[in-house]
């Protein structure tokens, strides 16, 4: 063999093995990333999961197109953690939880699910469900706090990842004062959960979120209002809440 021909092969040796690795290193850090984001929603391969779908408010049976496109973005995540989803109406899901991840989408005027899980696993969130039109309908109370809707300038949301163990799987819950920021909340943490596993690990949480002018921007300019586990988690004030409006 020529010093040629032993360079060429040595050559395509060393290409081989660099590709093979370069190869491993990328599965290898797509697997981590994977394992990581099936930790944080609680998803293993194969595992089963809840979509409950809410209803659009003052209509029976259809679902509000943001609330749709909630369930896509959630639906594409499920996919990616390489599980199964089973779709339920807010009003026929009477079950328990924590033994299936859930992701519940809609305010308590259109989910009753959602109200259910707001008695009792966020006590100290209170939302007007009022009709009547007035500065403070579907206002959110949280803790000594109050949130008011200005529609398609400030909105708010609360994105939840509750637990009622170490073994049980976490329910999701995406409570918005409008459809858009249901929608804009599953995006978030789609986008965002190594952060917010490295920051919370498998503990629950519960953000509020504000989406910002939401008529130019949709759902994409969200602003993170704080971290409000502590004041969900605890009873209710007496006291007369403060108001927040937009700049404030």
């Amino acid at each position: 063999m020529t010093d040629d021909v032993r360079n060429i092969v040595l050559g395509a040796i060393a290409a081989g093995i660099s590709a093979s690795l370069g190869w491993l290193a990328r599965t290898y850090l797509w697997r981590r990333k994977l394992r990581r984001k099936q930790v944080f929603f609680g998803l293993p391969a194969n595992s089963e999961c809840l979509l409950v779908v809410n209803r659009y408010a003052g209509a029976d049976g259809s679902v509000h197109r943001h609330d749709a496109f909630a369930l896509l973005e959630l639906s594409a995540l499920i996919k990616d953690c390489a599980a199964h989803a089973q779709i339920v109406t807010h009003d026929t899901a009477q079950q328990g939880f924590g033994e299936r991840t859930e992701f519940c989408v809609g305010g308590p005027m259109s989910n009753q699910r959602m109200a259910a899980h707001l008695r009792t696993l966020l006590p100290g969130v209170r939302i007007n469900i009022e009709q009547d039109p007035g500065p403070d309908r579907v206002a959110f109370q949280v803790g000594s706090e109050r949130y008011r809707l200005e529609p398609g300038t400030s909105e708010y949301v609360l994105l939840a990842r509750l637990t009622g163990g170490q073994e049980a799987r976490p329910v999701f819950l995406f409570c918005g004062q409008r459809a858009i920021t249901n929608q804009a909340a599953t995006r978030y943490v789609a986008r965002n959960y190594e952060k917010l596993l490295r920051k919370h690990g498998n503990k629950s949480f519960c953000l509020l979120l504000k989406v910002v002018n939401s008529q130019a921007y949709g759902p994409d300019v969200v602003e993170l209002v704080g971290d409000v586990t502590r004041e969900a988690q605890a009873p209710a004030p007496t006291a007369p809440p403060a108001s927040h409006r937009a700049g404030s």
